[in-house]
């Protein structure tokens, strides 16, 4: 195995592996702490967990091509989650209180007065975004030698 091979290797299963806390983590509270996800949570998990089946074949196949596919349901969960995050955190950007039955406002948790539940979301799809990113840079000069 090559060392671009092995480092493409460690690369997918990191972007994997966060997928995967990701979705542990959200899972735990909606299903365990009993938090009800609102209308953009929601969102977000449309695009997180799908990185886990995805990302998690491609794994296994050592298929890293799957990357750019990653990479375009990592975006999207950006945009969401920044947008989210914005709303909880910028008042004026909130012109109704509710975008559904919860509202996207609300925050569940505030850590350190700025990790919320949105934030530990953006954090997830900024580092697979990352590490994608990086993987298909080296796929092409890999192609290019």
């Amino acid at each position: 195995m090559s060392k671009h091979e092995k480092r493409l290797e460690y690369l997918l299963f990191s972007a994997w592996a966060i997928s995967v806390i990701a979705t542990a983590g959200s899972l735990y509270f909606s299903e365990i702490i009993g938090y009800i996800p609102c209308e953009l949570c929601w969102y977000q998990r449309i695009a997180m967990y799908p990185l886990v089946v995805l990302l998690g074949i491609a794994v296994v196949k050592k298929d890293y091509k799957q990357a750019i596919y990653g990479l375009g349901l990592s975006t999207i969960g950006i945009i969401i989650a920044t947008y989210h995050y914005l709303l909880q955190k910028i008042p004026a950007l909130s012109v109704t209180d509710s975008c559904g039955i919860i509202p996207c406002t609300g925050q569940y948790i505030n850590w350190l007065g700025f990790i919320t539940i949105p934030f530990l979301a953006l954090t997830a799809f900024i580092l697979i975004t990352i590490l994608l990113v990086y993987m298909i840079l080296i796929e092409k000069r890999r192609e290019q030698d």
